[in-house]
Parts: C-alpha cells; structure tokens; sequence
C-alpha cells in the first residue's frame, strides 16, 4: 500500500496534531492540572507535612546508625558537611566497638519549629530548629536539602546554638520564609563569600566576625597551641562552597539573615627530633592511617550557623560543629 506523503496532506497532519496538543494543555489547565516547571517557579521547598514527616525518618535511621555504629543505617539521609562528619563518627564507634554502641541514647527531638522558604530553583530546602535530650539543653538547628522531586530529604547541616539564640524570620501571609541568595548584596557579607571569610578570619584575623568563642577565642586558642615545648601545630582553613556543601541563608525579621556554611581545615602536630608524639584518643587512633612517628595531620569538617547583618556590621557566630573525619600519620 502507498501512503498519500504530499505536501497539503503532511500540513493537514501537523496542523491536527498541534490542534490536538493546545486542546489537551486548554483541558489541564481549566481541571487545574498544570505542569510546574520547579527550576523557575517560586515554590513552598515543602509542605508543613512533608517537612515533619522527612524529620521523623532522619531521626529514626540516625538512631538505628549510632545503636549498631553502621553508617550505611542513615547514608540516605544525610549529606554534606554532617554527612561527613556522621559517617567519620560512626567508622571511628565501628572500628573501637563492632558490636555497637553500649552506649546508645535515642536522640528525642521536641518542641520542634519547622521553617519552610518559598523559592524557585534547587536546591529546595527548610530549617527544623528543636530542643534536643542531648548536648545540653542546646538547640538543634538541622537543614534538609534536596536536589529533585524524586530524591530524598537529606541533612546536610546540623549546628547546636543556645537557647534563644535562633531569631524571628522574615515570612509572607501564609507562613512562607524568604530564601536569601549567596551573592546578595544587602547583608555584610554575601553568603557566598562567608566561607572564604570565616578561613581568611581564622588564620589573619580581622574586624567580619564579632569576638567570640568560635572567632577571638578559637584564634587565641590556636596561638596557645601552635608553638608549645616540643611540639609544633600547623593549622591550614579553607573554603568550600560547591555542590552539597553551599550556603543556605534564611532572611531575619530585622533584614539580616541566619546563614549556614561549610568550612575545610588541617591540623598538622609535628613532634621535635628524639620526642615522642603525645597520646590520641580512641576515635582518632580509629581514623588514622600510617603510623604516627614525628607528625599527625588532622582533617577537619565543619558547620558554621552565623547572624549576618543588614547593610553593615560584624557578623555573629552562633553555633561551630567541627569534625575529624580522617587522620594521616608520618
């Protein structure tokens, strides 16, 4: 059989067919079923509901990981800075305890405020702030981020801050927050330039962050240990900034923002000729590879939270999570 191919049939075929497809987008839109485009429209990150439910799961595989010192329990659900810093602490409770953490105490996570930004683009993402029944009374502020519709919530920054020390966001009529871009030009300091800041601070000093315990204080206290009797201590800071690891920032009341950040570092113990290097503890032992003869290089993840003003101003330090995540011995 032959087929008619001429030119008026094939625009008669086109035209039918585009016909067909602007009838069948007019029939979605007036049932409401419309495609959103994520990637342009601003969107709630989260239901309410979604949210507290991608809370309950983390918290469930994170007790099931520090029970059993298995990171493999809680790998899908954390990301990041803390992702490293989880899996590192869980390889070190492995290594010293195959058979699991004696020592287990489910984390309970209560009076819990969930902070949900309206935004376009990924990755989506909210801030669940809640008292802990550990590390004091301290709050625990944990982000969770996603790259895609079909991926999982995962936490990719956890910090502890004091007691009173998160501040009032900035929300619409319906509760929404405001996501503040890294290259915002209305705070102090961009977000996106805190992290090459907060590693310039540590090893220069200088007048971006207010004095402190994690900023004058860690300064003053790495220059106590950088040339004791016997023992040198090189500290080396650097940002980082990409992929999981890139700033989120939430837009206070006041204008200003809470930012959270990701910081690298390296601490390298070297030992005088003829001395010995002074004992580690079990976890690090348990993430350290070579042996220890005259030095110990120290890698370090961290999360920083930090109060970033509007317009001018030192930026606040609220709340500093480090964590060794390997250990190099020469």
């Amino acid at each position: 059989m032959s087929r008619d191919r001429s030119p008026r049939r094939l625009r008669r075929r086109d035209r039918n067919a585009l016909i067909a497809a602007s009838l069948a987008v007019l029939s979605l839109s007036a049932s409401g079923c419309v495609v959103v485009h994520g990637e342009r429209e601003v969107l709630p990150a989260a239901t309410r509901a979604e949210a507290t439910k991608a809370l309950t799961a983390f918290t469930a595989a994170y007790n099931k990981a520090d029970k059993a010192f298995d990171s493999s329990l809680d790998a899908p659900y954390v990301t990041g800075p803390f992702g490293d810093i989880d899996a590192a602490r869980l390889k070190a409770g492995h290594t010293n305890s195959p058979s699991g953490n004696a020592n287990h105490v489910p984390l309970k996570l209560t009076d819990v405020k969930i902070t949900i930004p309206k935004k376009a683009g990924w990755p989506r993402w909210f801030v669940a702030d809640a008292r802990g029944n550990k590390a004091g009374n301290a709050r625990w502020l944990l982000v969770f981020t996603r790259n895609g519709l079909g991926e999982r919530w995962q936490v990719a920054y956890l910090t502890l801050v004091a007691p009173g020390a998160v501040p009032r966001f900035r929300t619409d009529g319906d509760g929404w927050a405001e996501a503040v871009p890294t290259t915002s030009a209305q705070l102090a300091v961009a977000p996106g330039k805190l992290s090459q800041d907060y590693a310039t601070y540590l090893q220069k000093g200088g007048s971006t962050f207010a004095d402190g315990t994690y900023t004058s204080a860690e300064r003053a206290d790495r220059a106590e240990r950088a040339n004791k009797p016997g023992l040198v201590t090189q500290f080396i800071d650097k940002p980082l900034t990409g992929g999981n690891y890139q700033p989120l920032a939430l837009r206070t009341a006041d204008g200003g923002a809470l930012v959270f950040f990701t910081t690298h570092h390296y601490e390298k113990r070297t030992v005088a000729a003829g001395a010995t290097m002074p004992a580690q503890n079990r976890d690090v032992q348990a993430l350290t590879k070579g042996e220890v003869k005259q030095s110990l290089t120290l890698e370090l993840m961290s999360n920083e939270v930090v109060l970033d003003p509007a317009g001018s101003g030192a930026v606040s330090m609220l709340g500093r999570v480090p964590g060794l995540t390997s250990a190099q011995g020469q």
